[in-house]
């Protein structure tokens, strides 16, 4: 495949190829969120759409065909060292840029970290882990809580949905990714700095 990105229409048919149904109504209740946060916090709704349309294309892979996109990629093994649910995000932007041809940083990063976070996340990665969290699908208790938050505040309801994604992995006895605990201080820091 050459580098041009595909077409919309050629791109999420190739995405819904690699997903149960289930989870392509998931990424287009994400798509459709993520395009709604990007107008109201002035991301570009375009790019929001992308991210989310390949957030979860690695999602269904088998976990060999995760490591090794991981590994191939190199910049992120440290990764592969904390729960599996997280490597979709990582193999995910790698093949976004190999298979899809998406060079856009703003674009990758919100793939590679819709589901960790990250210590300084840009906007465009905000809105499509918030998006990712609260759309429509998802069922449970306190998301419509951050349902409302996000609809004033973008930072609040990432802290909140941290709070809710953190709460979840200790009750669980999960290992932290490091990201996810920095992701976490770092909005803190930055709204008692706005305050």
């Amino acid at each position: 495949m050459d580098r041009k990105v595909m077409d919309r229409e050629a791109l999420l048919a190739s995405v819904r190829e690699q997903m149960p149904e289930r989870r392509w109504v998931h990424t287009q209740g994400v798509m459709e969120t993520a395009v709604i946060l990007a107008k109201r916090y002035g991301a570009d709704p375009v790019k929001a759409e992308l991210a989310a349309i390949l957030h979860d294309v690695a999602k269904f892979w088998k976990v060999d065909k995760m490591e090794a996109a991981i590994r191939e990629e190199g910049e992120f093994v440290d990764v592969l060292n904390y729960d599996k649910e997280l490597w979709h995000a990582h193999a995910g932007a790698y093949v976004s840029r190999r298979d899809y041809g998406i060079e856009d940083e703003e674009v990758l990063g919100a793939i590679r970290y819709h589901t960790s976070g990250r210590e300084g996340m840009a906007l465009l990665e905000r809105i499509v882990w918030l998006a990712d969290l609260i759309e429509p699908g998802r069922d449970f208790p306190g998301v419509d809580a951050i349902r409302g938050l996000a609809e004033q505040d973008l930072n609040g309801a990432l802290v909140a949905g941290f709070d809710t994604t953190l709460g979840f992995l200790v009750e669980k006895k999960k290992r932290i990714y490091p990201l996810t605990v920095l992701a976490r201080n770092d909005l803190l820091a930055e709204i008692e700095n706005t305050n």
